[in-house]
């Protein structure tokens, strides 16, 4: 297997069918490849579309949680069963263009891991500006280059996969991990589209939560600059899940149903 696209879902039953079908137009002649839809707990149907396709289309396999676990476990869960040599991960929405995902793949064939560069975003305000703050901050406790946007558009080699897969934590900030077993990291440009219906679930709820991920997972070990503000980051991380209250989900994520 050349290739697995993973893909989590949440709320985009309409959106589905032309993802799929714009994917394999794209690289059904050029390599052998799967496509892991992780339905994240979905309040529409999205896992009857789910099955509905994979029953007629034999590459791709079908995921469903029992509870909404978030973008970057989801993900995670469709890593254990990835077959591919590379792995490519976008988000469901037809805001990452199928037309890129061959183009990602021949660059990790070369590296360990490629980002994406968004062009003419198409995300509000707010996102941007959190975006690009997180981006900012991700880049001084990573030791990530600042030209190196951390998009969920990307590929990594299997062994990455493998190497994460490997560690046992209960918070998962997929970035961190990959930046850390990653040796060369490269990166392409592509156009930002509009999700193509209904309007983005993500709020900053979630982009808040997804900062206290980014932290936990943060090591401080070999000593850097970074290390400082990931350290003082960690101290206030716990003040503040103390007055959110905010309980982790465990890593044993329950499978309901799967259809491969």
């Amino acid at each position: 297997m050349n290739l697995s696209i993973v893909i989590p879902v949440y709320n985009s039953s309409k959106i589905i069918k032309t993802l799929v079908s714009k994917i394999e137009k794209k690289l059904k002649k050029k390599i052998k490849f799967e496509i892991i839809l992780i339905n994240d707990n979905s309040k529409d149907d999205s896992w009857g579309i789910i099955k509905q396709i994979s029953k007629k289309k034999l590459f791709v396999k079908g995921i469903n949680l029992s509870k909404n676990h978030g973008q970057h476990k989801a993900i995670y869960t469709g890593l254990r069963f990835a077959r591919g040599d590379v792995i490519v991960t976008m988000d469901d929405d037809m805001q990452h263009p199928p037309e890129y995902v061959f183009e990602i793949y021949k660059k990790v064939l070369n590296n360990d891991i490629c980002y994406t560069n968004y062009l003419k975003r198409k995300h509000i305000f707010w996102k941007r500006t959190a975006s690009y703050a997180n981006n900012l901050f991700a880049s001084l406790l990573f030791n990530k280059p600042l030209n190196v946007y951390m998009s969920s558009f990307r590929g990594f080699k299997k062994k990455i996969s493998k190497q994460i897969l490997k560690k046992k934590s209960d918070v998962v900030f997929l970035d961190s991990m990959l930046l850390r077993e990653s040796k060369t990291i490269t990166k392409i440009n592509v156009i930002h589209k509009k999700r193509l219906k209904g309007e983005s679930t993500y709020k900053l709820k979630e982009l808040f939560s997804l900062w206290f991920d980014m932290i936990k997972n943060f090591h401080f070990l070999p000593f850097r600059f970074g290390s400082i503000i990931g350290l003082v980051s960690k101290i206030i991380i716990m003040i503040l899940e103390k007055l959110f209250n905010r309980n982790e989900t465990n890593l044993k994520v329950e499978i309901k149903e799967k259809t491969f």
